[in-house]
């Protein structure tokens, strides 16, 4: 095990003997605080498993949550009435190791009717064709997990979902999602042999899919059928919003291109006439390429696209839980700030722009419950952290606030103008650690398909706990038009949308304020959004919906000089 785990979780190991063996291993980077942990004897077990009689139930492996012994096998003869079949669904599914390519769980696994499991799954269903089951786990001698936890149920094998649809693999399903373009079930069995509705669109694989997936530059099809339709015919050029122009307008100095794009990826570059979509120099002369600030290549006579570069970039090489996220690691993202309030702790993001400037949400300073947020005397800036229990660490840094501009348009209804900026009381020093993100120019694209970052310490599900370590997520960028469709009547063009449309992965509560940021050339980094609002988290067809910096990048210019 490496990296921080949270006071709350559940780090029980126990021995397979009267032996156990920790070892600590450490490098010269850095010092970290460490452990503390405490060891007591148990009574050794001698048997696992066992017979499980009745309609329903549930069992576990052994100590769980806690990780389970090595060297183990257990076997749960499990029956229900004679009148009825019996299905097993395991709600947690964590074991160690699991199997080579070929999926044959030579380590730690799970067996039930001649069949292994082992890689890790959560709510997936097993039946049996009689009243009886047995379900045999078995773990070898090395890296064990938190195991499983399972439930018996037992079913009529005439209806085995009572006003549902039954997946192939047992599992139970609503109606409403049969057929509706979604995967509800592992086996994509709710999918197979549907007629497409008049809101759909048929894949050359025979998927029905919504038809607002259609050209929306991202493979929801799978074989890229839904794509392929949206193709120029032959000796065209596509432009990104889709329009088709002769090809040989192409890289010929004119943006033939609403959207100017036919001009934006050619090897030399041209001065082209200044439009809203050309990169403007200093000198007020406008080049063709597309997002050239500070890509490594000199693109303007004055040098101005390369200026103003130290940022961005991570000092570690890290490639690369807000709702379905993942652990984050120390200085991967350098430019988070935890903004915290008084008496209540974590309560927005932040991201750091310079040694003094922050860009967060307008809505985080609304006044509430008679306080009065917008009193930058409340508020504490912490760059450099990571774990919100370990904020004293040496490699943090606090700073009071010195000033808190809110965009005057900022309409707490709507949250249209969703943007505020924040000065630090003094500057910050900058280290591996603590790093300025990127601002974008007003011309810079962010094209629907690609892939973005969002992080926090935000709540890890809809209505659940903040998460004490910073969480990272990719998600991806969602066409305006189709989201317009999604959130009607919600959006303006300061609004970007972001997400997976299948749900389960977003921002939630808690993330407000904080980076969405867009992997460009040369792995830099540049702040494409701020988390702003969203209908609930992670939910179905409701991405979130993030401040669009570009549309704004000129009001950040105005009032920080950045």
């Amino acid at each position: 095990l490496c990296g921080s785990f949270d006071f709350s979780y559940n780090l029980t190991f126990i021995s397979s003997q009267n032996v156990l063996l920790v070892m600590l291993s450490t490098d010269a980077k850095g010092r970290y605080p460490g452990f503390k942990a405490e060891f007591f004897q148990m009574p050794k077990m001698t048997s696992c498993g066992g017979v499980l009689r009745g309609i329903s139930g549930n069992f576990t492996t052994p100590y769980y949550p806690a990780h389970y012994p090595p060297d183990l096998d257990c076997v749960w003869n499990i029956e229900v009435p004679k009148n009825k079949n019996v299905k097993i669904r395991f709600n947690e599914f964590y074991l160690e190791d699991p199997g080579d390519s070929s999926n044959s769980c030579p380590k730690d696994y799970v067996e039930i009717n001649g069949v292994r499991y082992c890689q890790p799954s959560k709510r997936f269903v097993v039946m049996s064709k009689t009243n009886k089951i047995t379900v045999r786990f078995h773990s070898d001698e090395s890296h064990v997990d938190s195991g499983f936890s399972a439930e018996y149920l037992s079913f009529d094998s005439n209806d085995p979902c009572p006003g549902q649809f039954t997946c192939k693999s047992g599992r139970c399903v609503s109606k409403e999602r049969r057929c509706d373009g979604w995967f509800d079930c592992q086996d994509a069995s709710d999918e197979i042999n549907c007629t497409c509705t008049a809101n759909q669109f048929r894949c050359h694989n025979n998927w029905c899919k919504p038809k607002y997936w259609l050209c929306d530059t991202v493979n929801d099809c799978g074989d890229n059928s839904d794509e392929l339709q949206c193709e120029c015919p032959p000796d065209s050029f596509k432009c990104s919003n889709g329009d088709c122009i002769p090809a040989q307008q192409k890289c010929d100095g004119k943006a033939d291109c609403k959207d100017g794009s036919d001009e934006g990826e050619c090897s030399s570059v041209a001065n082209v006439s200044c439009q809203a979509y050309t990169y403007k120099c200093r000198n007020n002369q406008c080049v063709s390429k597309r997002n050239p600030e500070c890509d490594g290549t000199t693109d303007c006579s004055d040098k101005s696209d390369e200026d103003n570069c130290d940022c961005g970039l991570r000092a570690y090489s890290k490639q690369s839980r807000i709702v379905g996220g993942l652990d984050s690691d120390l200085g991967e993202w350098p430019w988070q700030v935890s903004l915290h309030v008084q008496g209540e702790g974590h309560v927005c993001g932040a991201a750091l722009i310079s040694n003094k400037w922050l860009v967060t949400a307008a809505h985080c300073f609304v006044e509430k419950n008679y306080i009065r947020y917008s009193d930058p005397s409340l508020w504490t800036a912490f760059m450099g952290l990571l774990n919100q229990e370990a904020r004293s660490n040496s490699h943090v840094q606090k700073k009071a606030i010195k000033q808190i501009i809110s965009h005057s348009l900022f309409n707490d209804f709507s949250f249209d103008y969703d943007i505020a900026v924040m000065e630090l009381a003094s500057p910050v020093t900058f280290s591996k650690e603590i790093i300025p993100v990127c601002l974008p120019d007003t011309t810079h694209e962010f094209p629907a398909g690609k892939a973005i970052w969002v992080t926090g310490w935000g709540r890890t599900q809809e209505m659940g706990p903040p998460s004490s370590i910073l969480q990272k997520a990719e998600i991806r960028v969602i066409n305006q038009t189709m989201c317009e469709s999604l959130l009607a009547n919600q959006l303006t063009a300061q609004m970007m949308c972001v997400g997976v449309l299948t749900g389960g992965v977003d921002a939630c509560q808690g993330d407000s304020g904080g980076p969405l940021v867009s992997v460009e050339v040369n792995n830099r980094m540049f702040l494409a959004g701020v988390v702003s609002w969203g209908d609930g988290c992670a939910r179905r067809n409701k991405p979130g919906v993030y401040t669009r910096v570009t549309k704004l990048r000129t009001w950040i210019k105005e009032k920080t000089g950045v």
